[in-house]
């Protein structure tokens, strides 16, 4: 069965589905998006991620194409129509097509925004081996533009990351900035020493990850020890364990950084409780 996409009010067939060459989405990485997990046929975190899209929209001052009830309902519907049991549903707005390439934004009075969602079945994501076993990261110069709170769909250097990592044999890479760890490449860092969990506090360097607000909140409520702050790859490779957080791999340990080894190199005690707890939290309040 063909998957059901959505394109500016209308669901399709994928193969059927187009958006304009002139969408600035397209010719200037006009754009923001999300991304919601789906587990059990229900979505993680809605809220927090309609509340982040608002912002990003309302920063890059684009305006919202509908109201947040309309996109709850596109949301389900994607669900229903392709029969999806675990996976992601990704979300594009974009400035529209003004018909023609130009610096200048058009008039939003005339030019209405692009809408794009799609689903993307992961079964099993919940139960993925490679939190088991936890994964490898390099570091990375961070030489990104410096409003990364914006969820925008500006993903280049990102994607060279990641390929940066793998030639490296690793899995992914975490960018340093001044010295000091900003993020992964698509997901918040975070290091574990003597009990005290360490992560970058929110600026417009970072991405506000909704997962990485939901973790927090649970580290707290379970009497675990934040610190919000930098911390450099030097003192990454003295941590006892660390790990990262995103939407579609919740709470992932990470086991080497640069080719050094955390603790035994296994996943920690801290990464695998708050991973357990995440899921089984954000499962009691998916819509």
């Amino acid at each position: 069965m063909s998957r059901i996409v959505y394109v500016n009010g209308q669901y399709l067939p994928e193969a059927e589905a187009t958006v304009s060459i002139f969408d600035r989405g397209f010719l200037m990485a006009d754009g923001v998006y999300e991304v919601t997990s789906v587990l059990g046929g229900k979505l993680l975190d809605f809220a927090g991620h309609q509340v982040r899209l608002a912002r990003s929209l309302k920063e890059l001052d684009i305006e919202a194409p509908c109201s947040d009830d309309e996109l709850l309902e596109i949301h389900r519907e994607l669900v229903a129509r392709n029969d999806l049991t675990d996976g992601m549903i990704y979300l594009q707005v974009t400035r529209g097509n003004p018909g023609d390439r130009d610096f200048a934004f058009p008039d939003p009075a005339t030019i209405k925004p692009t809408l794009v969602l799609f689903t993307q079945s992961k079964p099993g994501m919940a139960d993925s081996p490679v939190a088991k076993t936890g994964i490898k990261v390099i570091s990375i110069e961070d030489i990104r533009w410096g409003r990364r709170d914006i969820k925008t769909v500006q993903l280049l250097y990102p994607s060279m990351g990641k390929m940066m990592a793998k030639k490296a044999g690793a899995d992914d890479a975490w960018m340093v900035e001044d010295g000091h760890v900003t993020e992964g490449t698509s997901n918040n860092a975070y290091i574990v020493k003597g009990g005290r969990i360490i992560t970058r506090q929110l600026s417009n360097d970072i991405l506000h990850g909704i997962t990485r607000a939901a973790v927090l909140r649970f580290a707290k409520e379970a009497q675990m020890v934040v610190e919000e702050r930098p911390f450099t790859i030097e003192e990454a490779k003295q941590a006892d364990e660390a790990f990262f957080t995103s939407a579609s791999a919740f709470v992932m340990p990470v086991v080497e950084i640069d080719g050094a080894s955390l603790g035994n190199g296994t996943p920690g005690p801290v990464a695998k409780r708050l991973r357990e707890i995440y899921l089984e939290e954000s499962r009691k309040t998916a819509i």
